[in-house]
């Protein structure tokens, strides 16, 4: 048995140098799958795991002598580094000062991002914790002002062609079956959202990526935890503000084409390959403005259970 992603529907291989092994036991301990046991002061893989090596490669990562190695499930022995030092990494310091500084910019610079800068946030983003490894999440990259632009028209046109979506007639017919949230959302935000990019657009004004020089789309695919790609565009962010970039999350688009023959052709044009649960558009660029203040945030509710 084993848990299917789009990448793979096997299991791992796990691999025990005996000559090598300590039987420190180490791995037995990170592995939470119970796919590794001593029996009789000897290392093995067991008969009877949860669901089979998903290839986190923990046991892998912890081994002190290199003992074990991991192949399948799109990992092997040659994906393992050295993890840096404590003090190599930022202090909380340091970490909370990058969150405060990043606000969302929609008034980008007249200046292109480089192919170098956007290999370090997708290689940064790609560090991202995930669900159930090999990673699902799928990056669709718009490179260019051109790109991006092309890109948000296209998304225009294809509100035009769906306006029939937030008509009064459709939102009355759909309020009992999904409630009073959604239907307070689609009124005071969907419908007013569809008019102003449209007809901002046909003004040749761009209120749906910014002008951007860079947008990337984040999305899973069915088997993909929900969490994935959210999580990965928020690395994503972070990381291109520590490159000097300014970034933007972008919701409105991704719900909008999951459901439906136009937008399954809207998908195909651009080459997505699934539907997902969960998506998200980020805008990168050098910002236009300087902002010299932030903005304290808070949740909604912070509840302490001892």
């Amino acid at each position: 048995m084993a848990i299917p992603t789009s990448r793979t529907t096997e299991i791992a291989n796990i691999n025990i140098n005996k000559e090598k092994c300590t039987v420190c036991g180490k791995c037995v301990e990170v592995c939470k799958d119970f796919s590794i046991a001593v029996v009789e002061k000897t290392l093995v893989t067991t008969s009877d795991p949860v669901f089979g090596c998903m290839g986190c490669g923990h046991c892998m990562a912890v081994c002190p002598t290199g003992a074990i190695t991991i192949l399948g499930r799109e990992i092997s022995e040659s994906d393992l580094f050295e993890i840096p030092t404590l003090a190599s990494a930022s202090n909380y310091d340091q970490y909370t000062a990058l969150l405060k500084r990043r606000r969302s910019i929609r008034e980008f610079a007249d200046k292109e991002v480089s192919r170098e800068i956007i290999d370090k946030i997708i290689d940064a983003a790609s560090n991202s914790p995930m669900g159930i490894p090999p990673s699902d999440v799928n990056l669709l990259v718009f490179e260019g002002r051109d790109a991006v632009n092309e890109f948000a028209r296209d998304f225009c046109r294809f509100l035009n062609s769906m306006q029939w979506f937030v008509s009064k007639w459709f939102l009355t017919l759909m309020r009992p079956f999904w409630g009073k949230a959604n239907d307070q959302m689609f009124k005071d935000f969907v419908r007013p959202m569809f008019k102003i990019f449209t007809k901002k657009m046909d003004q040749d004004i761009n209120l749906v990526t910014y002008e951007a020089p860079l947008a990337i789309y984040f999305y899973g695919s069915p088997y993909t935890d929900p969490a994935d790609p959210i999580i990965a565009a928020t690395v994503a962010m972070y990381a291109a503000e520590t490159l000097g970039l300014g970034t933007c999350m972008i919701g409105s688009v991704h719900p909008l084409i999951q459901n439906g023959k136009k937008a399954k052709i809207f998908r195909e044009k651009y080459g997505i390959k699934y539907k997902s649960r969960e998506g998200l558009i980020v805008l990168f660029g050098y910002p236009a403005v300087k902002y010299n203040k932030g903005i304290k945030r808070t949740f909604a509710s912070v509840t302490t259970i001892n």
